[in-house]
C-alpha cells in the first residue's frame, strides 16, 4: 500500500441557538415497582437492593460481594456501605422500606447506627435522624 487515498466526507452545519443546551426532558415512566407519582427514597431503593444482593450470594448466584461489586461497577467499598445497611434492626430496615421520604435520611447519617451492633441503641439514634 504504497498509494495515498483521499477521504472526502460532506458536512452540513446548521445555525442554532447561542448558549447552553437546555436537557431533553426525560419520559415520565414509572420505575419497577413504582406507582405513578410516587417517589420511593434513595434509602429504601438501597435497603432493598442489600436484601436482594444478600439473596444472590446465599443462593450461591454469585460467588461473594467482591463479584456483585465488579458486575456493578461499583468498588468493594462501596459495597461494603450498602450491605451494612443490613445491619440496622429489622423494625428500622421496615420503617425505611415504608416511609415516605424524609429529609436528612440518607445512607451516609446512617453510618453511625449500622457501626452501633446493639439494636437497643441504634432506635434512639434512628429517632433523632427522623426528628431532623
Amino acid at each position: 500500500m504504497s498509494g495515498r487515498q483521499e477521504v472526502t466526507y460532506a458536512l452540513d452545519f446548521v445555525p442554532g441557538p447561542r448558549g447552553r443546551k437546555k436537557p431533553k426532558a426525560l419520559p415520565s415512566h414509572p420505575r419497577d415497582g413504582e406507582a405513578a407519582g410516587v417517589c420511593v427514597p434513595r434509602i429504601a431503593r438501597l435497603i432493598a437492593l442489600a436484601i436482594r444482593f444478600e439473596g444472590l450470594v446465599r443462593e450461591e448466584t454469585v460467588g461473594d460481594y467482591a463479584e456483585l461489586a465488579r458486575r456493578g461497577q461499583v468498588t468493594r467499598a462501596r459495597m461494603t456501605q450498602i450491605m451494612k445497611l443490613l445491619d440496622l434492626a429489622p423494625d428500622i430496615q421496615e420503617r425505611i422500606l415504608l416511609l415516605p421520604p424524609l429529609k436528612g435520611l440518607n445512607e451516609r447519617n446512617l453510618r453511625p447506627l449500622v457501626r452501633q451492633i446493639d439494636w437497643r441503641k441504634q432506635r434512639p439514634m434512628f429517632q433523632k435522624i427522623c426528628k431532623l
